[in-house]
């Protein structure tokens, strides 16, 4: 039987170190195709790309693995792929690893996981990874080595239909984590804030700031999972339907 195909993509860019190190743990699982965005994506969500056109270079293989860069976001990669560039369905997709994390509500802006989601649509199992360091030179020993222990278990167990995995990894040593915790999204948000300049000509321009706020103090959500120097699975599904508001909306009089 051929090995599993496992698409690997990002929202950092094709050349970030992320994915690079989880190139390196998929390749001991299957056979790997690269398809990523040729520039830093981050903050995408799910945006597609429809008025503009999308074009894809093929790279220099690295260590046997196709490459492929793409000018559009994380979810135009895996539409890509998927349609055009491998020459059967997937059997995993993994996004990541992401430089900084993705827990609680980072989840609804995040490229990297749009790319799991939109994995998620078309029926294959897919994970995003994220380590909790921004930094382009952060150390991803500890998220590959959990990694290792987590792609095995889903490409030999799948996934529920419509459910992708959300995984952030401390920012610590090996030894220093305290192991694998599966958990909730924690409720959490934004507190936005706009910093406004001027430019030479008088004309406003903003930058985007703000702070994290967390109003979850329950001890079985993402954030306390990583406060707590353990790796956080949240299982994430792309149905937003509010189950729970159904029954009282339909006794108002619309």
């Amino acid at each position: 039987m051929s090995k599993p195909l496992i698409l690997v993509t990002n929202d950092d860019g094709v050349t970030a170190p992320g994915i690079q190190a989880l190139t390196e743990v998929a390749k001991e699982f299957g056979d790997v195709v690269v398809v990523a965005p040729d520039k830093p994506q981050s903050g995408m969500g799910h945006a597609i790309t429809i008025n503009a056109t999308l074009r894809v270079q093929e790279l220099k293989s690295k260590n046997d693995v196709p490459v492929y860069s793409t000018t559009g976001t994380p979810v135009d990669c895996v539409k890509l792929a998927v349609n055009e560039i491998l020459d059967r369905k997937p059997d995993l997709i993994l996004s990541g690893i992401n430089h900084g994390t993705n827990a609680s509500i980072n989840v609804i802006y995040s490229g990297t996981m749009s790319a799991a989601i939109e994995g998620c649509l078309e029926g294959i199992p897919s994970i995003g990874f994220s380590l909790t360091n921004h930094s382009i030179d952060a150390d991803f020993t500890s998220a590959k080595h959990y990694a290792k222990k987590i792609v095995p278990q889903i490409l030999e167990n799948g996934l529920e239909k419509g459910v992708c995995l959300n995984v952030n990894i401390p920012d610590m040593g090996i030894n220093e984590i305290a192991g694998i915790r599966v958990c909730r999204q924690a409720n959490a948000n934004w507190i936005e804030e706009f910093d406004r300049r001027e430019d030479p000509s008088g004309r406003p321009y903003y930058w985007l700031t703000g702070h994290f706020e967390n109003y979850d103090e329950k001890d079985d959500t993402d954030i306390s999972a990583l406060e707590q120097n353990y790796v956080s699975i949240v299982p994430v599904q792309y149905d937003l339907t509010a189950y729970s508001s159904l029954k009282k909306l339909s006794k108002l009089d619309f």
